[in-house]
């Protein structure tokens, strides 16, 4: 049975310009989707959000080969809360959202969001000025 895992990988220096994912394809089949990547330019470590698409134990063996490379893993733990109560329904957050998490019902001009959706990219934040979304600690 195949599962999905939400997790970070921090890629030390020496690594970022490796085909690792490319590795996680070929030798475990696991399906990623990026869903946030980013390169420190003043340190050159690398940092990916990825989807794991694939049987836990090939995921399992997918996360010690990158241990053993010295790919520092974590899983996504934390999500967004999204407050109804406190929400205005400006739709500002739906208009960034790159995952279409939030979004506006036109029928009803309302405020939508799917959890599922979330790549936890962090965007809503910066933008909601009601304290309606916050982070959620796993």
């Amino acid at each position: 049975m195949e599962i999905s895992k939400k997790i970070v990988l921090h890629f030390p220096e020496n690594l970022v310009e490796k085909p690792i994912t490319y590795e996680l394809v070929k030798n475990y089949n696991i399906v990623f989707n990026i869903l946030k990547a980013k390169v420190a330019v003043e340190d050159g470590e690398g940092m990916l959000l990825l989807e794991l698409t694939g049987t836990q134990a090939n995921i399992d063996k997918s996360l010690k080969y990158l241990k053993d490379l010295g790919v520092k893993t974590e899983p996504l733990t934390r999500d967004i809360a999204w407050s109804k109560q406190d929400c205005i329904m400006c739709g500002i957050c739906s208009s960034i959202c790159p995952s279409h998490a939030f979004y506006i019902v036109p029928e009803l001009m309302t405020l939508k969001f799917e959890p599922e959706k979330c790549i936890g990219c962090e965007e809503c934040l910066k933008v909601c000025q009601y304290n309606a979304i916050k982070l959620k600690l796993m």
